[in-house]
Protein backbone atom coordinates (compact mmCIF):
# COMPACT_ATOMS: atom_id res chain seq x y z
CA UNK A 1 0.00 0.00 0.00
CA UNK A 2 2.79 2.46 0.77
CA UNK A 3 3.98 2.43 -2.84
CA UNK A 4 0.47 2.87 -4.19
CA UNK A 5 -0.24 5.77 -1.82
CA UNK A 6 2.99 7.58 -2.72
CA UNK A 7 2.44 6.90 -6.42
CA UNK A 8 -1.16 8.16 -6.24
CA UNK A 9 -0.10 11.34 -4.50
CA UNK A 10 2.64 12.24 -6.97
CA UNK A 11 1.00 10.95 -10.16
CA UNK A 12 -2.57 12.22 -9.41
CA UNK A 13 -3.96 8.89 -10.64
CA UNK A 14 -7.23 7.44 -9.40
CA UNK A 15 -7.22 3.97 -7.82
CA UNK A 16 -8.85 2.34 -10.89
CA UNK A 17 -6.26 3.96 -13.15
CA UNK A 18 -3.41 2.75 -10.94
CA UNK A 19 -4.75 -0.80 -11.05
CA UNK A 20 -4.86 -0.82 -14.87
CA UNK A 21 -1.56 0.85 -15.79
CA UNK A 22 0.35 -1.73 -17.80
CA UNK A 23 4.12 -1.96 -18.21
CA UNK A 24 3.75 -1.38 -21.94
CA UNK A 25 1.98 1.92 -21.16
CA UNK A 26 4.93 3.30 -19.19
CA UNK A 27 7.60 5.46 -20.84
CA UNK A 28 9.67 6.81 -17.89
CA UNK A 29 8.24 10.35 -18.05
CA UNK A 30 4.67 9.55 -19.08
CA UNK A 31 2.01 6.86 -18.87
CA UNK A 32 -0.97 5.91 -20.98
CA UNK A 33 -4.11 5.97 -18.87
CA UNK A 34 -6.66 3.78 -20.59
CA UNK A 35 -10.32 4.79 -20.48
CA UNK A 36 -9.58 7.79 -18.28
CA UNK A 37 -12.63 9.01 -16.43
CA UNK A 38 -14.44 11.70 -18.42
CA UNK A 39 -18.06 12.81 -17.99
CA UNK A 40 -18.93 12.71 -21.68
CA UNK A 41 -16.65 9.98 -22.98
CA UNK A 42 -16.93 6.72 -21.06
CA UNK A 43 -14.98 4.34 -23.32
CA UNK A 44 -11.96 4.85 -25.54
CA UNK A 45 -10.68 7.85 -23.62
CA UNK A 46 -7.04 6.73 -23.62
CA UNK A 47 -4.85 9.65 -22.51
CA UNK A 48 -1.08 10.07 -22.23
CA UNK A 49 -0.23 11.85 -18.98
CA UNK A 50 3.11 13.29 -17.94
CA UNK A 51 4.60 11.50 -14.97
CA UNK A 52 6.36 13.52 -12.27
CA UNK A 53 9.80 12.12 -11.40
CA UNK A 54 8.69 11.04 -7.91
CA UNK A 55 5.94 8.86 -9.40
CA UNK A 56 8.38 7.37 -11.91
CA UNK A 57 10.74 6.52 -9.01
CA UNK A 58 7.99 4.46 -7.42
CA UNK A 59 7.32 2.58 -10.67
CA UNK A 60 11.03 1.85 -11.07
CA UNK A 61 10.97 -0.04 -7.74
CA UNK A 62 8.25 -2.43 -8.89
CA UNK A 63 9.20 -5.91 -10.18
CA UNK A 64 9.71 -5.43 -13.93
CA UNK A 65 7.58 -7.46 -16.31
CA UNK A 66 7.27 -7.32 -20.11
CA UNK A 67 3.54 -6.75 -19.83
CA UNK A 68 0.80 -6.84 -17.26
CA UNK A 69 -0.14 -4.35 -14.58
CA UNK A 70 2.59 -2.40 -12.80
CA UNK A 71 0.57 -2.55 -9.58
CA UNK A 72 -1.14 -5.98 -9.63
CA UNK A 73 -4.20 -5.10 -7.55
CA UNK A 74 -7.75 -4.15 -8.39
CA UNK A 75 -9.29 -0.79 -7.51
CA UNK A 76 -11.60 -2.22 -4.85
CA UNK A 77 -8.68 -3.88 -3.05
CA UNK A 78 -6.75 -0.63 -3.07
CA UNK A 79 -9.76 1.18 -1.64
CA UNK A 80 -10.33 -1.43 1.08
CA UNK A 81 -6.67 -1.46 2.14
CA UNK A 82 -6.54 2.32 2.23
CA UNK A 83 -9.71 2.49 4.34
CA UNK A 84 -8.33 -0.04 6.83
CA UNK A 85 -4.99 1.80 7.02
CA UNK A 86 -6.40 5.23 7.80
CA UNK A 87 -8.92 3.74 10.24
CA UNK A 88 -6.09 1.91 12.04
CA UNK A 89 -4.11 5.16 12.20
CA UNK A 90 -7.20 7.01 13.49
CA UNK A 91 -7.11 9.51 10.63
CA UNK A 92 -10.48 11.14 10.14
CA UNK A 93 -12.01 12.55 6.98
CA UNK A 94 -9.53 11.16 4.45
CA UNK A 95 -10.29 9.44 1.16
CA UNK A 96 -8.04 7.93 -1.47
CA UNK A 97 -9.25 10.62 -3.86
CA UNK A 98 -7.79 13.27 -1.50
CA UNK A 99 -4.38 12.11 -2.74
CA UNK A 100 -5.36 13.30 -6.24
CA UNK A 101 -6.22 16.72 -4.81
CA UNK A 102 -2.86 16.92 -3.03
CA UNK A 103 -0.99 15.77 -6.13
CA UNK A 104 -2.72 18.37 -8.27
CA UNK A 105 -2.16 21.26 -5.86
CA UNK A 106 1.56 20.55 -5.42
CA UNK A 107 2.70 21.43 -8.98
CA UNK A 108 0.77 24.71 -8.85
CA UNK A 109 2.48 25.52 -5.54
CA UNK A 110 5.82 24.75 -7.22
CA UNK A 111 5.07 27.25 -10.00
CA UNK A 112 3.98 24.94 -12.80
CA UNK A 113 1.72 26.60 -15.35
CA UNK A 114 -1.79 25.41 -16.18
CA UNK A 115 -0.93 23.39 -19.34
CA UNK A 116 1.93 21.62 -17.53
CA UNK A 117 -0.32 20.60 -14.62
CA UNK A 118 -3.08 19.52 -17.01
CA UNK A 119 -0.59 17.35 -18.93
CA UNK A 120 0.10 15.46 -15.70
CA UNK A 121 -3.46 15.22 -14.39
CA UNK A 122 -5.19 14.61 -17.72
CA UNK A 123 -7.70 17.44 -17.23
CA UNK A 124 -8.93 19.07 -20.42
CA UNK A 125 -10.33 22.27 -18.96
CA UNK A 126 -9.50 24.78 -16.26
CA UNK A 127 -13.05 24.43 -14.92
CA UNK A 128 -12.40 20.77 -14.11
CA UNK A 129 -8.83 21.26 -12.94
CA UNK A 130 -9.51 24.13 -10.53
CA UNK A 131 -11.66 21.89 -8.30
CA UNK A 132 -8.44 20.04 -7.46
CA UNK A 133 -6.15 23.00 -6.91
CA UNK A 134 -6.04 23.93 -3.21
CA UNK A 135 -3.17 26.36 -2.93
CA UNK A 136 -1.97 26.87 0.62
CA UNK A 137 1.76 26.89 0.19
CA UNK A 138 4.53 27.86 -2.22
CA UNK A 139 7.48 25.71 -3.15
CA UNK A 140 7.82 21.95 -2.94
CA UNK A 141 6.53 20.92 0.48
CA UNK A 142 7.57 17.31 -0.24
CA UNK A 143 11.20 18.09 -1.17
CA UNK A 144 13.46 15.88 0.90
CA UNK A 145 10.54 13.79 2.15
CA UNK A 146 12.11 10.73 3.78
CA UNK A 147 9.12 8.46 3.05
CA UNK A 148 9.71 8.80 -0.71
CA UNK A 149 13.30 7.66 -0.18
CA UNK A 150 12.07 4.68 1.85
CA UNK A 151 9.38 3.64 -0.63
CA UNK A 152 11.33 4.43 -3.80
CA UNK A 153 15.05 4.76 -3.09
CA UNK A 154 17.11 6.36 -5.82
CA UNK A 155 19.49 4.05 -7.59
CA UNK A 156 23.20 4.85 -7.21
CA UNK A 157 24.64 6.45 -10.35
CA UNK A 158 27.22 4.34 -12.19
Amino acid sequence: MQKIIVFAMFSTRRREEIATIDWRDYEKDRILVRDMKHPGQKIGNDTWCDLPPEAARVIETMPREKSGPIFPYNGRSISSSFTRAYAFLAIEDLTFHDLRHEGTSRPFEMGWNLPHVAAATGHRSWASLRRYAHLRHTGDRWAGWKWLDIVAPTQPQI
